[in-house]
């Protein structure tokens, strides 16, 4: 009998902003409900931010930006490495928190937090990170040496899917480099920010700092557009990154946006069909879909679909679909209904566009959660490229399979789609693998690993119209966006030849 692992999340209080260093009620009277998704009823309410919360929330990171970025980075890498050792003491808490506003199964939301930690973990790893470059005589008497400084105050924009993990993919490295930040999480699972401030400020973090600042469009314009803001990164939807990509270059900004994806998984002839539909299973209906990793196109080379797409429709159908809190649950809600009706809306579409649907996930009720935001898994088979379901994101657990005739053919197709976040190619040939590693336009690529998401020390992005900004998320990347080169040319009087010089100077 499954059970609840550690007591659920149940706190009904209002969520708030987390502003110089304590909790912010507005004085607005702009809010909207925070729902269970399990059982689609009401568990709080969040405040939205006005025009005065931005500005608050601005000001006190503004004000803190000096002494933080004064301080040694030995003394901002013991305050991450206090946080981490909160985080660790914390981690199932955080994990219900995420479980009982996003709706994912406790075991994933403990995954998407060991995966924050990670980040966390390399940032400890500050005074390393932050080491500069110095060449001795580069000319005589003359040395040259490099340094990164902060940039100021820095805000972080994150989706629903990750409340923990994406904002853990910005906010400590921001830190340890000297910025300050502010953190717009979902207001659709807004209570993890909070946590996490908490943490910080239990861990000896500055007031002003870290804030968070919940809130709607108004929240994102208000940073986006605010001449104090020196950086912004993002992740959700490819036209919202477009649109604050376009708008903070405009103004100067160092911008990050992360945008959609339609991530493909080939799978060859030669491929292990029992892992290929482990993987597919997973990587498709794990976390109901709602990844931007999530795999949600099949590319089925040659006879290997005759295989696959039975073996998929099975496990689809016996998904164990239930409340996220229980043990042996596979597959959780959607966030919310109007997520969800519109998942059911694509479906219908993809049925009206004329591919085969062999699994049809709607309509899904669970016993005793009648009210949740359920559906089920979705398996269609004979998608065509001109499909609308094939080309646009759905964000659910829908698996689109497309039969091509060969390796070269499956390449074009994953090439001439318009996102590249990630890849899979499932196969036994070395030269294959080799191949498809060096021809294929995405940015994150698996062989035989259906979700290749980078380690904290490689950095995560993709291609196309999955990343707008020159800098993919975390990792040394990370340490470079969140800071600015500084380059010194250095010699003593001694040195210095007497007369003036009017040509290029030169090593000598």
């Amino acid at each position: 009998m499954s059970h609840n692992p550690v007591p659920p999340f149940e706190r009904r209080d209002d969520v708030g902003h987390f502003i110089n260093g304590r909790v912010h009620v507005t004085s607005a009277a702009r809010s909207q409900p925070v729902y269970n998704p399990a059982t689609g009823q009401v568990a709080r309410q969040v405040q939205l931010a006005c025009a005065a919360d931005v500005e608050a929330a601005v000001a006190a990171a503004q004000a803190a930006f000096p002494a933080w970025a004064d301080a040694q980075p030995l003394r901002r890498a013991r305050v991450m490495f206090k946080f981490l050792e909160l985080l660790h003491a914390h981690k199932d808490e955080l994990a219900a928190m995420i479980t009982a506003e996003h709706g994912k199964v406790f075991t994933d939301a403990q995954g998407e937090v060991a995966r924050g930690i990670d980040i966390v973990e390399f940032a400890c790893g500050a005074p390393q990170l932050l080491k500069g470059d110095f060449s001795d005589q580069v000319s005589s008497g003359m040395d040259n040496w490099t340094l990164r400084q902060p940039l100021g105050v820095v805000a972080g924009i994150t989706p629903f899917n990750f409340p923990f993990m994406v904002p853990m993919w910005m906010a400590p490295l921001a830190l340890v480099t000297g910025n300050t930040f502010i953190l717009k999480p979902s207001e659709r699972d807004p209570s993890p920010s909070l946590f996490v401030a908490e943490l910080l400020q239990r861990a000896g973090l500055p007031d002003g700092v870290f804030n968070v600042l919940q809130g709607d469009k108004l929240a994102v314009d208000g940073l986006l557009h605010h001449p104090d803001v020196k950086a912004l990164s993002f992740v959700g939807s490819t036209p919202i990154a477009q649109y604050i990509y376009q708008n903070g270059a405009a103004q100067g900004k160092r911008v990050q946006a992360l945008g959609g994806a339609k991530n493909h998984m080939v799978v060859m002839p030669d491929a292990d069909v029992e892992q290929a539909v482990d993987a597919l299973i997973g990587a498709a209906y794990g976390s109901a879909g709602e990844r931007c990793m999530a795999i949600s196109v099949a590319v089925l080379v040659g006879d290997v679909a005759d295989r696959i797409i039975p073996a998929v429709a099975e496990r689809a159908r016996r998904l164990k679909i239930k409340n996220g809190m229980e043990l042996d649950a596979e597959m959780g809600p959607i966030v919310s209904r109007e997520a969800r009706d519109r998942i059911e809306r694509c479906i219908a579409l993809g049925v009206e566009e004329g591919a085969q649907l062999v699994v049809d996930g709607r309509g899904l009720t669970v016993p005793g959660l009648e009210g949740g935001f359920f559906t089920g898994g979705t398996l269609f088979d004979h998608v065509r490229p001109e499909m609308r379901i094939y080309r646009e994101e759905i964000f659910g657990p829908v698996l689109a399979c497309v039969r091509v005739p060969d390796f070269a053919a499956a390449v074009d197709l994953v090439n001439t789609h318009e996102f590249g976040n990630g890849v899979a190619c499932y196969t036994s040939d070395g030269h294959i693998a080799r191949e498809f590693v060096r021809r294929i336009q995405v940015g994150m690529v698996g062989i035989n690993v259906p979700i290749p998401v980078p380690m904290a020390w490689q950095g995560f992005g993709g291609w196309k119209k999955s990343l707008f900004g020159d800098m993919h998320a975390y990792g040394e990347e990370g340490v470079r966006f969140y800071t600015k080169q500084k380059s010194v040319m250095q010699r003593w009087p001694a040195s210095v030849a007497k007369g003036a010089e009017f040509v290029m100077p030169t090593s000598r």
